[in-house]
């Protein structure tokens, strides 16, 4: 068997123009803290790659982590010319149901995040076939939490099949 080797260990330099966002992130940076990103960019450079997809079909890198250090590169001129328009991503290789948790993971251990975008994704995952144990476990959710995440929504789809008490499947976490 292979040995693990984390993927930033082969951080490589993508032009700004084959990076575009993805379109789940629920992960917002108020306008003052955004100044200080870039600032700190400026100031330090870019200290963390983004964390990307390599979307084959489109030559394409798709961000899984790192939305806001690409927007600066986007906006920022001095920023941009100073890196060349290279961006530092690392790539990751997982399905559109584990990046979302990924970029999940890896906003939540930083902050906090948009209720409406994360019921939207929650919504997103349930569609997709995935159980609430696993959105429980991948996306470090409590049982509350994702409840209320689907109340939210007012979907009733996402509760579509499902018996009110405690089922099996909340008992696993």
């Amino acid at each position: 068997m292979e040995e693990y080797r984390s993927p930033v260990y082969g951080v490589i330099a993508v032009p700004i123009e084959k990076v575009v966002a993805n379109n789940y992130n629920p992960n917002i940076v108020a306008p003052p803290e955004m100044k200080l990103l870039e600032l700190s960019i400026w100031e330090d450079g870019y200290t963390m790659p983004c964390v990307c997809y390599y979307l084959k079909d489109r030559d394409l890198y798709e961000i899984v982590d790192g939305f806001h250090r690409y927007m600066v590169m986007k906006t920022s001129a001095r920023i941009y010319k100073r890196e060349h328009g290279l961006l530092p991503v690392t790539v990751i290789d997982k399905d559109i149901s584990e990046r979302m948790a990924s970029t999940i993971r890896h906003n939540r251990a930083r902050g906090t995040h948009n209720v409406e975008l994360m019921s939207g994704i929650v919504s997103e995952l349930v569609a997709s076939g995935m159980s609430d144990a696993w959105i429980m476990r991948n996306i470090g959710m409590s049982k509350d939490e994702l409840l209320r995440l689907k109340q939210v929504s007012g979907l009733a789809e996402l509760f579509a099949d499902k018996t009110f008490g405690k089922s099996e499947e909340w008992m696993e976490e």
